[in-house]
């Protein structure tokens, strides 16, 4: 009984902000409609508020309310985490207000917002390559904001992304081998443009080292006539690699690759 009385007054409790809500929805003053999405915002009803604004900002575009709506429904979606919905407002509104009051804001969000839903590596990153794009043009635009280092950071997050998307694709070839082709060959490739668009990656270690590998497998299964000239291009990747990372954790298997390929180098 004690608890049917409390679901009672929990429902008194939530009755009368429900109605005011659903006459909102069903309001045609706009400016009061604004005036409540603004309160729903408030209050973190991001759903309601974004569900109001979608309903006004059409009609209240060319007045003065129309820069803070277009921004607030944005802002409503990110914060209800639909980043894509959100994204698509926010680039809406820079693109309409180039010199607005919260351009500078909707250019981060739109861009933070994609990375935040940035898929994992192994997915398809139509998403990062978005996030990339939308923040390092809020870096051209805002140089001096607030903000700058989080977008940085953001980005260089997204780049490495990518980079063990291209780990993955590198090792992949690496152990598919001989099978159907020369797949070393293309482990080396990719490994090697990923370092190339990825200079500054925290993975470039882990990218030296396939390549490495990569060569010193194709060498060791080459034919004869080839292995000299296939294991000097080793010798010398393997002083790369040591030469950037002399205390790498992997200095013994790059030392057993060195032993075994200089037996077929001549001097």
């Amino acid at each position: 009984m004690r608890k049917n009385l409390v679901i009672i007054f929990l429902l008194a409790l939530l009755l009368p902000g429900c109605s005011e809500y659903n006459k909102m929805l069903k309001s045609t003053d706009v400016n009061q409609k604004f005036d409540y999405a603004k309160k729903m915002f408030e209050q973190r009803k991001y759903t309601q508020c974004a569900t109001l604004l979608q309903d006004v900002v059409k009609v209240l575009k060319g007045t003065d309310k129309a820069e803070e709506s277009l921004y607030l429904l944005g802002l409503s979606n990110y914060e209800n985490k639909d980043y894509m919905s959100a994204s698509t407002y926010f680039k809406t509104y820079y693109t309409h207000y180039p010199k607005g009051k919260y351009t500078e804001l909707a250019r981060f969000y739109s861009g933070y917002g994609c990375y935040l839903d940035s898929p994992e590596p192994q997915l398809d990153q139509t998403e990062t390559y978005k996030a990339i794009e939308e923040l390092q043009k809020f870096l051209d635009y805002h140089p001096q904001s607030d903000k700058v280092a989080i977008a940085q950071n953001a980005i260089f997050e997204l780049q490495d992304k990518l980079v063990q998307k291209e780990i993955d694709n590198a090792q992949l070839y690496y152990n598919l081998g001989n099978y159907m082709g020369n797949n070393y060959q293309s482990a080396v490739i990719v490994a090697q443009n990923a370092l190339k668009n990825y200079p500054y990656t925290k993975h470039k270690e882990q990218l030296q080292l396939i390549i490495l590998k990569a060569k010193f497998q194709e060498a060791n299964q080459s034919v004869d006539e080839k292995k000299s000239e296939r294991f000097r291009e080793v010798v010398d990747e393997y002083y790369s690699f040591i030469n950037d990372y002399p205390d790498t954790r992997n200095r013994k298997e790059a030392d057993n690759i060195l032993k075994i390929a200089s037996k077929y180098v001549k001097d």
